[in-house]
């Protein structure tokens, strides 16, 4: 499994360097800055459920990001502004079982929108995980009114193939083809 180290149980999650961006594993001191972003009404819109987080789950899912690493190899990335250190948002891979197809997907808080974060940041982690990880095919899996997303995942090449039922609503499926 990729990034396991020496038979320890213990993993180094990698660091990835954008222009703007540091994509690094999400720490304890990022709690605070994680929960407010997951207990956003206009944040949360779209993604799962839609419903907002109380401070369990937000917990839950720093540790699940955490946890899918171990248990897969890859995962997601806390998303810190280089210039200021800040937590801007979380971008990476999820592929829990029952999961469609291994998926990229991402999160921004709501003062970061509209400046590029996502993009870099997908971008960022698609070369990595087709150099490293060899993945040849991603999906996004963005709910039908989330034109934004929708945009990202075009900026960077995706394809729309379908719309499936996840999560009891309508999600269009955005395919990346890594690989020829």
């Amino acid at each position: 499994m990729p990034g396991w180290s020496g038979g320890t149980g213990a993993m180094e999650i990698p660091v990835i360097e954008t222009e703007r961006l540091r994509l690094r594993p999400l720490r304890v001191h990022d709690f605070e800055p994680y929960h407010a972003m997951c207990s956003d009404p206009e944040v949360m819109e779209f993604i799962g459920q839609g419903k907002l987080c109380t401070p369990l789950e937000s917990w839950r899912q720093i540790a699940a990001i955490l946890g899918h690493w171990h248990l897969r190899g890859y995962g997601s990335w806390a998303l810190e502004e280089k210039n200021t250190g800040r937590l801007v948002g979380r971008c990476g891979f999820i592929n829990p079982e029952t999961w469609p197809e291994l998926e990229i997907g991402w999160a921004l808080a709501r003062e970061c929108w509209g400046r590029g974060y996502a993009t870099e940041a997908a971008r960022a982690a698609l070369d990595f995980g087709r150099s490293n990880f060899g993945f040849g095919r991603v999906i996004s899996l963005i709910h039908a009114k989330n034109t934004r997303s929708a945009a990202v995942a075009q900026r960077l090449g995706a394809v729309w193939e379908r719309e499936i039922e996840f999560f009891d609503q309508p999600v269009q499926v955005y395919a990346y083809r890594l690989r020829d």
